[in-house]
């Protein structure tokens, strides 16, 4: 027979709870349940030497031969031999015991001695088989389960499986099962599955799983209503919900006994005191709760080998939620109410006025003293609740009263006067003698809007504005001196300052308009103008100033004099140079060179230099004022 390359193995013991609503007949806990376990290794060893588990020999072997026996996790190595499979329950690295069958019919591939049964009741024995041959199959697997009385060797039940086929498209697990019922006498029982075919090549090779035996009984239908099939619910951790567990009447016990059990994690416990039909849970700690009713005849309840389970029921109970509420109360009216819940899902505020809100920090705006009183949240989180509450003031605002505007004039006083509440605040502070006091002396120097934020004893507050109007002191500026000569005219640049003013110039002579502040003067002589501003509202007294305006001669430049000693016409005589003190008198040849100055012109130029008279020529001259007016020309000197 050709060698596979592959077999894995573990042996390990394991508990199935059943969970359906409803069964034709109810299992309990099974007494055995082998499922040869799992691991990382390839094999995991011989099952117990000294057990007498099996007449087959261990082998490492990756395949073994005919009358040997293997424990592996997969047959993928078997090549086109036998099929590729896993252990029956798809376990991560499952082992399932791998047999080839010898060609004696008196071997037998596992057994295992019960005991501690209990006599008279049912038990239902199950396992999972099937044939490993690809093609062709000589002998094919047929095994017997057998239920031998342990003392005696007696069969108390068999149950032959038949020709385990060949699967000529892949490898099928098939589960074999039967019921029986053990004498009242018998507490021990051997588990033997015997070998009814040839072995051979290739013949009779095959794979067992899953070895249960456990009680069977009546129906055991648990709900938590007595009218329909529910088999879970929710809680909240820390309410006192009462949950009823029940289960009908189950037919077929001569004296029946029930234990209900719970199990929170760490497997079942019987509850002490639960031993009717119905059970009443109200457990208040989160966490999940699973609940199932065993049920035996009453001398053989205390044995867990001997009870049937009904389905489970879950109860879960969720953490508890947890609701506060508060705001920022006390609010005063006319202001904005800030309402603040701990955090959920969702939510629903109540209050005064028949406020709700879905939102977790609602607010109200434009309060009044009505909305004062209990807020309630009731805060959701999953199916848990919880309410929280936070009381509200809103109190009254004061009326503020900042008094009538006034009128002042600058540099006056006057005093404010503010009501309405028990402490005071104005602002701006400047010209105030005390900005925190009702009635403080304004001294502004322009006119100001006062506000004054009136409190009271519940520190809420209002505002109010008063105007104090600054009336100013008439101010004259009557500009800059000003020069000009004698036939030009000169424009005066008065400034008036002041509340409601009139102004006017003295004296009014040669003056285009007395009433405006820019008129045109055209004295013929230096003069002085006043200019004076006046209030029309009686600020102040009137103010006054002066400008001077300085008038110079015109003077008369002629183009020829004839220095000749006659007498007659002997000097340059410039009309009215004279009277321009700062003045320069500049004469030039034809060269550019300057023959002739004179600071002033006390004295005519007479037509010499150094003492010498000039030749007859034309000259050319430059007389610079100082008063901003310059002449320039031409000048013929004849003999």
């Amino acid at each position: 027979m050709p060698r596979l390359n592959n077999f894995f193995l573990c042996l390990c013991l394991s508990i199935f709870f059943y969970t359906d609503s409803v069964f034709a007949q109810s299992l309990g806990d099974p007494v055995v349940h082998i499922t040869f376990g799992s691991g990382t290794s390839t094999h995991a060893g011989a099952l117990p030497a000294d057990s007498g588990s099996t007449s087959y020999t261990y082998s490492a072997n990756d395949f073994p031969s005919d009358g040997y026996y293997t424990i592996e996790n997969t047959t993928a190595g078997a090549g086109n031999v036998w099929w590729s499979t896993t252990d029956h329950t798809g376990n991560s690295g499952g082992y399932m015991m791998i047999v080839n069958a010898s060609e004696a019919k008196t071997d037998y591939f596992y057994k295992r001695e019960v005991d501690g049964l209990c006599g008279g009741t049912t038990y239902q024995f199950s396992a999972w088989a099937g044939n490993l041959l690809r093609s062709q199959d000589i002998s094919p697997p047929n095994i017997t389960f057998a239920i031998l009385d342990a003392s005696t060797g007696a069969v108390i039940q068999s149950y032959p499986t038949g020709t385990i086929a060949l699967q000529p498209s892949g490898f099928k697990w098939i589960q074999y099962k039967f019921n029986f019922t053990l004498p009242s006498s018998i507490s021990n029982v051997i588990i033997k599955m015997t070998n009814n075919s040839n072995g051979g090549a290739p013949a009779n090779d095959l794979a067992l799983d899953d070895i249960t035996f456990s009680p069977y009984g009546p129906a055991l239908v648990a709900s938590f209503s007595s009218s329909s099939s529910v088999t879970e619910e929710t809680e909240c951790a820390g309410q006192t919900k009462s949950f009823t567990l029940t289960v009908p009447a189950p037919t077929g016990y001569t004296s029946p006994a029930y234990q209900w059990q719970v199990n929170t994690g760490s497997g079942w416990t019987d509850i002490i005191g639960a031993t009717s039909l119905t059970y009443v849970a109200s457990p208040t700690v989160q966490g999940t709760y699973e609940y199932r009713l065993a049920a035996a005849e009453s001398t053989s309840i205390s044995s867990l080998s001997c009870r049937v389970v009904s389905n489970v029921l879950t109860l879960v109970v969720n953490s508890s939620a947890t609701a506060t509420a508060s705001s920022n109360s006390p609010v005063c009216a006319g202001n904005t109410l800030s309402l603040t819940a701990s955090t959920g899902i969702s939510y629903l505020w109540t209050g005064p006025n028949g406020f709700t809100s879905t939102l977790q920090n609602p607010t109200i705006s434009n309060l009044t003293t009505a909305a004062a009183g209990t807020y309630t949240v009731t805060v959701t989180t999953g199916n848990c609740s919880a309410q929280g509450s936070a009381i509200v003031n809103v109190y009254a605002q004061p009326v503020a009263n900042a008094g009538k505007d006034v009128t002042i004039c600058s540099g006056d006083t006057t005093t404010l006067h503010a009501s309405g509440g028990t402490s005071y605040s104005w602002s701006p502070t400047t010209g105030l003698s005390d900005p925190t006091i009702a009635e403080p002396v304004a001294s502004p120097t322009d006119t100001t809007a006062y506000i004054v934020t009136v409190s009271n004893s519940s520190a809420c507050t209002s505002t109010d504005t008063v105007v104090v109007n600054v009336q100013q002191k008439p101010s004259a500026n009557a500009g800059l001196d000003k020069i000009m000569t004698q036939g030009q005219t000169v424009t005066l640049n008065g400034k008036a300052k002041g509340s409601d003013v009139s102004y006017y110039w003295t004296p009014a002579e040669y003056l285009s308009s007395d009433t405006v502040l820019n008129p045109t003067a055209s004295p013929p002589e230096s003069i002085t103008y006043t200019l004076h501003v006046v209030s029309n509202i009686g600020c102040g007294s009137e103010a006054t100033d002066d400008v001077s305006v300085t008038v110079y001669k015109a003077i008369t430049i002629p183009n020829t004099f004839t220095p000749n000693g006659d007498g007659v016409n002997d000097t340059w005589d410039i009309t009215a140079l004279s009277t321009y003190p700062k003045s320069l008198t500049q004469v030039f040849n034809r060269y550019g060179t300057e023959i002739f100055q004179s600071i002033g012109y006390a004295k005519p130029w007479d037509g010499k230099v150094n003492g010498q008279v000039v030749p007859s020529g034309t000259y050319y001259y430059k007389i610079d004022l100082k008063n901003g007016n310059v002449f320039s020309g031409w000048l013929l000197v004849m003999r």
